[in-house]
């Protein structure tokens, strides 16, 4: 439910153009390991354990929003967990990330692949999401979020990650079929888990399109798009979506054309760029350079101010082109949201 307290927020005023009285700020990956706090929680369990604990996940995902004062919560979880029910072998291995020990490895694997069709088996998100909800102040948004279909699909054939996304691709070159059967079993398991993502308490959605970027404008638009926006084109009307894609600034035209009510951007591409594009008629996300955050607070203050006024002052979310670095000191990105705040109020 919108209440009018959320209804104002800062954050969902952005999304639909309304002027704000500054420039709304949350921080990709906020709650993370740069923060002491999230770490005292993280040094008794995995990471997996972290994921899977709604105590756990609403704790640090809510401690993350005080400690900063953003604009938004976003939920902690993880892109792939979803895979499990889907019939995936996933493991979190020290020192690797996430490994899929069963990936798809031709295309009869995909037979295998089965769409979501119970989400219970996911609750422990939904059951963070509630426990977060409850918590928040009430003006502040949360934030659920899940992998684009082509960087899920990207995790399940590589068994992990990738450099060069040979095994993804050759299946997506060589067998169009079974490339877009995979897709839309995706498709189909993503669009029940972030409707239950908003059904538990979510006020807004981030796709993320991490791997992308590995492809040409031609292959995206034949591969990947009809999927991408047959999710976005599923979500409530007035759930705002957050198209974000990685790595390749050729690719922005057609993210536009996916849909989305936000354009979430990286670094690589220029602000001013991407708002002459898209029009003051969408709302933009991004896009500091996260290595930034380690620079001196003059240059810091700088590359946010120019950020901010090649965005324009409405309909722009003010974020880092992808997530914190561990290496980052805390206080650096309490100053930038400060700064953000001060910038903005101009």
């Amino acid at each position: 439910m919108l209440t009018p307290e959320l209804r104002e927020s800062r954050l969902l005023k952005a999304t639909r153009l309304e002027p704000t009285d500054t420039t709304p700020v949350w921080i990709m990956r906020q709650a993370g390991r740069y923060l002491p706090e999230y770490m005292a929680v993280r040094s008794k369990v995995t990471f997996i354990e972290l994921c899977k604990r709604p105590d756990l996940a609403a704790e640090v995902t809510l401690t993350a929003q005080q400690v900063l004062g953003v604009d938004a919560a976003i939920l902690f979880a993880d892109l792939l967990p979803v895979l499990e029910p889907m019939g995936f072998n996933l493991e979190y291995a020290k020192g690797e990330g996430p490994v899929i020990h069963n990936p798809i490895q031709s295309a009869a694997d995909i037979d295998r692949v089965r769409v979501l069709d119970d989400v219970n088996s996911m609750h422990f998100v939904f059951d963070t999401v509630k426990l977060v909800r409850a918590n928040l102040p009430a003006n502040v948004p949360l934030l659920g979020f899940a992998g684009a279909p082509f960087t899920m699909a990207s995790y399940a054939i590589e068994g992990g990650g990738s450099k060069n996304y040979l095994g993804t691709k050759r299946l997506m070159y060589s067998d169009p079929g079974a490339w877009h059967e995979l897709m839309r079993r995706l498709v189909g398991s993503l669009i029940k888990y972030i409707h239950a993502q908003i059904d538990a308490g979510c006020q807004g959605i981030q796709l993320f399109d991490s791997w992308a970027g590995c492809l040409s404008p031609t292959d995206f638009r034949e591969y990947v798009l009809p999927h991408t926006k047959a999710i976005i084109d599923a979500m409530p009307s007035d759930i705002p979506v957050i198209n974000f894609l990685t790595g390749n600034p050729a690719l922005l035209p057609l993210q536009s054309q996916a849909g989305g009510q936000v354009i979430g951007l990286d670094w690589r591409m220029d602000m001013a760029d991407a708002r002459s594009f898209l029009g003051p008629n969408r709302c933009i996300q991004g896009n500091l350079d996260p290595v930034l955050l380690l620079a001196d607070m003059p240059t810091l203050k700088r590359e946010a101010t120019r950020v901010i006024n090649a965005a324009g002052r409405r309909g722009h979310i003010f974020n880092l082109g992808h997530g914190v670095f561990p290496e980052v000191p805390p206080e650096a990105v309490k100053a930038l949201v400060e700064m953000v705040h001060e910038i903005g109020a101009q």
